[in-house]
């Protein structure tokens, strides 16, 4: 396609509010929201999981899975929590794939 009207530079990248008014399930109206971008919690060292990768992986015999060094995907899902500024409940919505999100 030669007649394109944006570049690839302006696909990759959202510009999202702070804030943004949209349905609280809590409420049961439209409220305001702030918005704020999910962060994956500290990973518990004596979690049942992890005590069973670790035992997997000592020893003789390498891993138990394979170690990833090719990646598919080049980008990763953003998904942004909104707190209620009425209530203080906070949603999560579902991640968008984006190289770059900017909260404004």
């Amino acid at each position: 396609m030669s007649g394109r009207f944006y570049t690839e530079t302006a696909v990759k990248r959202m510009i999202i509010p702070k804030e943004i008014a949209t349905y609280c399930p809590k409420c049961k109206s439209h409220q305001p929201h702030t918005v704020s971008l999910y962060k994956a919690g500290k990973r518990r060292v004596m979690a049942k999981g992890e005590r069973h990768h670790k035992r997997e992986k000592s020893g003789y015999g390498g891993q138990k899975f394979a170690l990833q060094r090719k990646f598919a995907k080049t980008t990763k899902k953003q998904t942004l929590k909104l707190k209620c500024k009425s209530c203080g409940y906070t949603l999560q919505k579902k991640g968008i794939r984006l190289k770059k999100l900017t909260l404004e």
